[in-house]
């Protein structure tokens, strides 16, 4: 296998409830297979689009009804996500989702498959069980399966749920991203200089990484 000719670090600011950043995610991954010369590290950083939600997570229903009004209109956004997606290959199941779970902890999971390198295998599974298979990713057994499946120690992270591990640490880094004033997810970070707001296309991803690269 070649050596990579260039590296680079992509920083996704994204929270695993958000349609948008599941688009985005396979986009990044699309965009990636059009440079496999480059060695890029992906660093998925959290944000919560609703942290006034309980701990326990609310009636999914009822949430979107508070937030966006009547089923024509929450069926409308749905759609348009559904054909959003069409490039990417999800099968987005909103009519599975029963519960809109807080993020928290789903956040801390993430944190904690950083240092591990298995970042991405547990984002690409909580965003299937979420919006794939209509499971509650606020529940601590549905986070410490996602784990085991991701390489983490489900026992480690069982005990490490149940505790206010990190809780601080992912408030801090998402008062952060609030102050560079990132306000919508997904954004992509690349190398510290340059932000993309929103689920680009592909081409316009690797436009910014060669950009990036060219310095």
């Amino acid at each position: 296998m070649a050596e990579p000719s260039a590296s680079l670090v992509i920083d996704v600011v994204s929270d695993v409830v958000c349609p948008w950043c599941f688009i985005g995610k396979r986009r990044l991954a699309a965009a990636l297979a059009q440079r496999p010369d480059v060695a890029v590290t992906v660093n998925w950083r959290p944000f919560q689009l609703d942290p006034t939600i309980p701990s326990g997570g609310i009636d999914r229903k009822e949430y979107l009804r508070r937030k966006f009004g009547d089923d024509e209109r929450i069926a409308a956004l749905h759609d348009n996500v559904r054909a959003a997606a069409a490039d990417t290959g999800i099968a987005f199941r909103f009519e599975a989702i029963e519960r809109s779970p807080n993020t928290l902890d789903a956040h801390r999971l993430i944190r904690w498959a950083q240092p591990l390198g298995r970042q991405d295998a547990v984002v690409e599974r909580l965003f299937s069980d979420y919006f794939l298979a209509g499971r509650d990713i606020g529940d601590h057994a549905v986070l410490t399966e996602a784990a085991a499946s991701g390489g983490l120690d489900p026992a480690d992270v069982r005990a490490r749920l149940a505790t206010e591990d990190d809780k601080d640490a992912v408030r801090e880094e998402i008062a952060t991203a609030a102050r560079l004033g990132i306000s919508g997810v997904p954004f992509f970070i690349f190398d510290g200089r340059y932000g993309v707001s929103g689920a680009q296309a592909p081409e316009t991803l690797v436009e910014v990484i060669d950009k990036t690269l060219a310095g």
